[in-house]
Protein backbone atom coordinates (compact mmCIF):
# COMPACT_ATOMS: atom_id res chain seq x y z
CA UNK A 1 0.00 0.00 0.00
CA UNK A 2 1.49 2.99 -1.00
CA UNK A 3 -0.02 5.04 2.08
CA UNK A 4 0.11 3.08 5.52
CA UNK A 5 -2.45 3.37 8.12
CA UNK A 6 -0.72 5.54 10.28
CA UNK A 7 -0.11 8.06 7.30
CA UNK A 8 -3.85 8.51 6.22
CA UNK A 9 -4.50 9.71 9.81
CA UNK A 10 -2.06 12.17 10.08
CA UNK A 11 -3.84 15.65 10.57
CA UNK A 12 -1.16 17.13 7.79
CA UNK A 13 -1.88 14.52 5.16
CA UNK A 14 -6.16 15.26 6.14
CA UNK A 15 -5.07 18.97 5.60
CA UNK A 16 -4.53 18.23 1.73
CA UNK A 17 -7.98 16.35 1.16
CA UNK A 18 -10.04 19.72 0.56
CA UNK A 19 -13.39 18.01 0.59
CA UNK A 20 -15.28 17.22 3.89
CA UNK A 21 -16.99 14.05 2.69
CA UNK A 22 -13.81 12.73 0.93
CA UNK A 23 -11.88 13.84 3.85
CA UNK A 24 -14.07 11.57 6.24
CA UNK A 25 -13.93 8.73 4.04
CA UNK A 26 -10.31 8.97 3.85
CA UNK A 27 -10.03 9.28 7.80
CA UNK A 28 -12.51 6.26 8.21
CA UNK A 29 -10.28 3.96 5.49
CA UNK A 30 -7.21 4.63 7.19
CA UNK A 31 -8.84 3.63 10.34
CA UNK A 32 -9.96 0.31 9.27
CA UNK A 33 -6.53 -0.45 7.66
CA UNK A 34 -4.77 0.59 10.79
CA UNK A 35 -7.27 -1.28 13.25
CA UNK A 36 -6.28 -5.23 12.89
CA UNK A 37 -2.97 -3.67 14.85
CA UNK A 38 -4.89 -2.23 17.79
CA UNK A 39 -6.37 -3.47 20.79
CA UNK A 40 -9.92 -3.71 20.02
CA UNK A 41 -11.25 -7.21 19.38
CA UNK A 42 -15.07 -6.55 18.34
CA UNK A 43 -18.16 -6.92 20.25
CA UNK A 44 -18.59 -9.93 22.67
CA UNK A 45 -21.99 -11.06 21.61
CA UNK A 46 -22.68 -14.20 19.30
CA UNK A 47 -22.89 -14.09 15.63
CA UNK A 48 -24.73 -16.34 13.43
CA UNK A 49 -22.97 -16.13 9.98
CA UNK A 50 -20.34 -14.59 8.37
CA UNK A 51 -20.05 -12.65 4.81
CA UNK A 52 -17.84 -10.81 3.12
CA UNK A 53 -17.24 -7.41 3.99
CA UNK A 54 -18.68 -4.15 1.88
CA UNK A 55 -18.63 -0.62 1.80
CA UNK A 56 -20.54 0.68 4.21
CA UNK A 57 -20.74 -2.19 6.52
CA UNK A 58 -19.88 -1.83 10.55
CA UNK A 59 -15.96 -1.46 10.98
CA UNK A 60 -16.09 -3.10 14.57
CA UNK A 61 -17.72 -6.24 13.02
CA UNK A 62 -14.89 -7.14 10.91
CA UNK A 63 -13.55 -10.96 12.41
CA UNK A 64 -9.81 -10.23 12.19
CA UNK A 65 -9.63 -13.76 13.07
CA UNK A 66 -10.98 -14.84 10.07
CA UNK A 67 -8.94 -11.94 8.32
CA UNK A 68 -5.58 -13.53 9.89
CA UNK A 69 -6.37 -16.65 8.35
CA UNK A 70 -7.48 -15.14 4.80
CA UNK A 71 -5.88 -11.77 4.35
CA UNK A 72 -10.10 -11.11 3.39
CA UNK A 73 -12.16 -8.81 5.33
CA UNK A 74 -15.59 -10.74 6.71
CA UNK A 75 -18.10 -9.73 8.80
CA UNK A 76 -19.81 -11.16 11.85
CA UNK A 77 -23.55 -11.30 11.00
CA UNK A 78 -25.35 -10.71 14.24
CA UNK A 79 -28.76 -11.55 15.55
CA UNK A 80 -29.67 -8.76 16.93
CA UNK A 81 -28.10 -5.38 16.57
CA UNK A 82 -29.44 -2.30 18.66
CA UNK A 83 -28.93 1.27 17.76
CA UNK A 84 -27.70 4.35 18.65
CA UNK A 85 -28.64 7.67 18.39
CA UNK A 86 -25.59 9.99 18.39
CA UNK A 87 -25.55 13.56 18.56
CA UNK A 88 -22.56 15.49 17.36
CA UNK A 89 -22.40 19.09 19.24
CA UNK A 90 -19.69 21.26 17.66
CA UNK A 91 -17.98 24.53 19.56
CA UNK A 92 -18.05 27.50 17.33
CA UNK A 93 -16.22 29.72 19.58
CA UNK A 94 -13.13 32.39 18.14
CA UNK A 95 -10.73 30.01 20.27
CA UNK A 96 -10.77 26.78 18.09
CA UNK A 97 -10.19 28.89 14.62
CA UNK A 98 -6.35 29.20 16.56
CA UNK A 99 -3.98 27.37 15.45
CA UNK A 100 0.16 27.78 15.65
CA UNK A 101 2.36 26.30 13.11
CA UNK A 102 0.02 23.20 12.65
CA UNK A 103 -1.87 22.11 9.42
CA UNK A 104 -5.59 22.19 10.88
CA UNK A 105 -7.10 24.82 13.37
CA UNK A 106 -8.67 23.40 16.20
CA UNK A 107 -12.15 23.57 14.50
CA UNK A 108 -10.72 22.38 11.26
CA UNK A 109 -9.48 19.34 13.29
CA UNK A 110 -12.63 18.47 14.80
CA UNK A 111 -14.90 19.17 11.78
CA UNK A 112 -12.89 16.45 10.25
CA UNK A 113 -13.52 14.10 13.47
CA UNK A 114 -16.85 14.93 13.11
CA UNK A 115 -17.40 14.21 9.76
CA UNK A 116 -15.16 10.76 10.19
CA UNK A 117 -17.32 9.87 13.14
CA UNK A 118 -20.82 10.94 11.15
CA UNK A 119 -19.54 8.34 8.05
CA UNK A 120 -19.10 5.85 10.86
CA UNK A 121 -22.62 5.76 12.50
CA UNK A 122 -24.52 6.79 9.14
CA UNK A 123 -22.63 3.46 7.83
CA UNK A 124 -24.28 1.48 10.96
CA UNK A 125 -27.44 2.30 10.18
CA UNK A 126 -27.26 4.78 13.65
CA UNK A 127 -29.25 7.88 13.56
CA UNK A 128 -26.51 10.95 14.06
CA UNK A 129 -27.76 14.41 14.35
CA UNK A 130 -25.65 17.84 14.54
CA UNK A 131 -25.88 20.41 16.66
CA UNK A 132 -23.62 24.00 16.77
CA UNK A 133 -23.43 26.35 19.14
CA UNK A 134 -21.55 29.73 20.80
CA UNK A 135 -23.32 31.08 23.54
CA UNK A 136 -26.63 28.91 22.56
CA UNK A 137 -27.16 26.17 19.87
CA UNK A 138 -27.10 28.13 16.23
CA UNK A 139 -27.49 25.70 13.84
CA UNK A 140 -28.98 21.73 14.38
CA UNK A 141 -29.79 18.52 12.60
CA UNK A 142 -32.06 16.28 13.99
CA UNK A 143 -31.07 12.73 14.26
CA UNK A 144 -31.69 10.45 10.93
CA UNK A 145 -29.96 6.92 9.96
CA UNK A 146 -30.93 7.60 6.45
CA UNK A 147 -27.68 7.66 4.17
CA UNK A 148 -28.92 11.38 2.95
CA UNK A 149 -28.24 11.98 6.43
CA UNK A 150 -24.48 12.12 5.77
CA UNK A 151 -24.76 14.40 3.08
CA UNK A 152 -27.14 16.94 4.94
CA UNK A 153 -24.46 16.88 8.04
CA UNK A 154 -21.07 17.20 5.53
CA UNK A 155 -22.92 19.83 3.89
CA UNK A 156 -23.55 21.71 7.34
CA UNK A 157 -20.37 20.87 9.23
CA UNK A 158 -18.64 22.34 5.80
CA UNK A 159 -20.62 25.98 6.68
CA UNK A 160 -19.31 26.21 9.86
CA UNK A 161 -16.96 28.72 10.83
CA UNK A 162 -15.94 29.73 14.32
CA UNK A 163 -17.13 32.79 15.69
CA UNK A 164 -17.08 34.38 18.88
CA UNK A 165 -17.29 34.00 22.33
CA UNK A 166 -18.85 30.96 23.49
CA UNK A 167 -20.86 29.37 26.53
CA UNK A 168 -20.45 25.57 26.53
CA UNK A 169 -22.26 25.10 29.34
CA UNK A 170 -25.33 26.80 28.64
CA UNK A 171 -25.63 24.89 24.97
CA UNK A 172 -25.38 21.75 26.51
CA UNK A 173 -28.31 22.79 29.21
CA UNK A 174 -30.01 23.98 25.91
CA UNK A 175 -29.35 20.50 24.33
CA UNK A 176 -30.64 18.39 27.30
CA UNK A 177 -33.84 20.01 26.80
CA UNK A 178 -34.07 19.31 23.10
CA UNK A 179 -33.33 15.81 23.37
CA UNK A 180 -36.41 13.40 24.09
CA UNK A 181 -34.65 9.67 24.44
CA UNK A 182 -31.52 8.43 25.42
CA UNK A 183 -28.80 9.04 23.27
CA UNK A 184 -24.88 9.53 22.93
CA UNK A 185 -23.80 13.03 22.85
CA UNK A 186 -19.88 13.50 21.25
CA UNK A 187 -18.87 17.07 22.38
CA UNK A 188 -16.18 18.64 20.13
CA UNK A 189 -14.53 22.26 22.19
CA UNK A 190 -11.41 23.31 23.68
CA UNK A 191 -13.35 24.04 26.67
CA UNK A 192 -11.29 27.45 27.45
CA UNK A 193 -14.01 28.23 29.62
CA UNK A 194 -15.16 27.71 33.57
CA UNK A 195 -14.98 23.97 33.82
CA UNK A 196 -17.58 24.16 36.70
CA UNK A 197 -20.66 24.95 35.31
CA UNK A 198 -19.85 22.81 31.79
CA UNK A 199 -19.35 20.33 33.95
CA UNK A 200 -22.42 20.74 35.47
CA UNK A 201 -24.22 21.14 31.92
CA UNK A 202 -22.60 17.57 31.38
CA UNK A 203 -23.66 16.03 34.35
CA UNK A 204 -27.18 16.92 33.85
CA UNK A 205 -26.99 15.27 30.30
CA UNK A 206 -25.79 12.06 31.80
CA UNK A 207 -28.47 12.07 35.08
CA UNK A 208 -30.55 12.18 31.80
CA UNK A 209 -29.50 9.01 30.70
CA UNK A 210 -27.35 10.15 27.96
CA UNK A 211 -23.83 8.29 26.95
CA UNK A 212 -21.26 11.14 26.96
CA UNK A 213 -18.03 11.45 24.73
CA UNK A 214 -15.65 14.53 25.87
CA UNK A 215 -13.24 14.92 22.49
CA UNK A 216 -10.81 17.92 24.45
CA UNK A 217 -9.26 19.22 21.27
CA UNK A 218 -6.46 21.80 21.99
CA UNK A 219 -3.35 23.07 19.29
CA UNK A 220 -0.15 21.41 19.38
CA UNK A 221 1.13 24.80 20.85
CA UNK A 222 -1.40 24.94 23.27
CA UNK A 223 -0.88 21.38 24.31
CA UNK A 224 3.58 22.03 24.95
CA UNK A 225 3.88 25.48 24.56
CA UNK A 226 6.94 25.74 21.97
CA UNK A 227 8.24 29.53 22.26
CA UNK A 228 10.70 31.43 23.57
CA UNK A 229 11.75 34.56 25.15
CA UNK A 230 9.25 37.27 24.94
CA UNK A 231 6.47 36.74 22.94
CA UNK A 232 2.91 38.80 23.22
CA UNK A 233 -0.64 36.61 23.25
CA UNK A 234 -3.74 37.65 22.27
CA UNK A 235 -7.11 35.91 23.55
CA UNK A 236 -9.32 35.27 20.20
CA UNK A 237 -12.28 35.97 21.84
CA UNK A 238 -11.58 39.09 23.97
CA UNK A 239 -8.66 40.29 21.76
CA UNK A 240 -6.60 41.09 25.20
CA UNK A 241 -3.12 40.79 24.27
CA UNK A 242 -0.71 39.92 26.94
CA UNK A 243 3.28 40.29 26.69
CA UNK A 244 5.24 37.81 28.48
CA UNK A 245 8.45 35.93 29.18
CA UNK A 246 7.68 32.71 27.74
CA UNK A 247 10.74 30.75 29.48
CA UNK A 248 9.59 31.66 32.88
CA UNK A 249 6.35 30.75 32.48
CA UNK A 250 6.59 27.94 30.71
CA UNK A 251 6.53 25.51 33.67
CA UNK A 252 3.96 26.75 35.75
CA UNK A 253 1.54 27.24 32.25
CA UNK A 254 2.26 23.15 31.82
CA UNK A 255 1.55 22.67 35.70
CA UNK A 256 -1.58 24.79 34.87
CA UNK A 257 -2.49 22.55 31.99
CA UNK A 258 -1.78 19.54 33.44
CA UNK A 259 -4.18 20.50 36.51
CA UNK A 260 -6.87 21.68 34.11
CA UNK A 261 -7.04 18.53 32.09
CA UNK A 262 -6.61 16.13 35.23
CA UNK A 263 -9.97 17.55 36.57
CA UNK A 264 -11.76 17.03 33.90
CA UNK A 265 -10.30 13.74 33.74
CA UNK A 266 -11.08 12.69 37.36
CA UNK A 267 -14.88 14.67 37.32
CA UNK A 268 -15.89 12.31 33.88
CA UNK A 269 -14.64 9.38 34.90
CA UNK A 270 -16.87 9.50 38.60
CA UNK A 271 -19.67 10.59 36.18
CA UNK A 272 -18.89 7.72 33.82
CA UNK A 273 -18.05 10.48 31.16
CA UNK A 274 -15.78 9.46 28.25
CA UNK A 275 -12.75 11.71 28.32
CA UNK A 276 -10.63 12.31 25.44
CA UNK A 277 -7.77 15.00 25.48
CA UNK A 278 -6.16 15.33 21.65
CA UNK A 279 -4.43 18.34 20.27
CA UNK A 280 -4.22 18.85 16.32
CA UNK A 281 -0.77 16.87 15.87
CA UNK A 282 -2.41 13.75 16.64
CA UNK A 283 -3.66 10.87 14.37
CA UNK A 284 -7.16 10.94 14.40
CA UNK A 285 -7.30 7.09 15.51
CA UNK A 286 -7.25 7.76 19.25
CA UNK A 287 -10.33 9.41 18.93
CA UNK A 288 -12.29 7.06 16.75
CA UNK A 289 -10.91 4.04 19.23
CA UNK A 290 -12.49 6.03 21.77
CA UNK A 291 -15.83 6.26 20.12
CA UNK A 292 -16.02 2.26 19.41
CA UNK A 293 -14.78 1.19 22.44
CA UNK A 294 -17.36 3.50 24.13
CA UNK A 295 -20.31 1.94 21.55
CA UNK A 296 -18.77 -1.47 22.59
CA UNK A 297 -19.31 -0.69 26.79
CA UNK A 298 -22.80 0.06 25.70
CA UNK A 299 -23.39 -2.99 23.55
Amino acid sequence: MAVTAEQYLKPEVIRQVARLDLRARFIVEGFIAGLHASPFHGFSVEFSEHRKYTAGDNISDIDWNVFAKTDRFYIKKFEAETNLTGYLAMDLSASMGYTYRQDLTKFEYCISLAAALAYLMVHQQDPVGLVAFDTKIRQSLAPKSKRTQLTNILSLLARLRPSDVTDVAKSMHQLAGMIRHKGLIMLFSDLLDDPEPILKALYRLRYSGHDVILFHVLDEAEDSFPFDGMVELEDNETHQKLLVDANAMKADYLEELTAFRQRYRKECLAARIDYVPLHTGMPFDKALMSYLLSRQARG
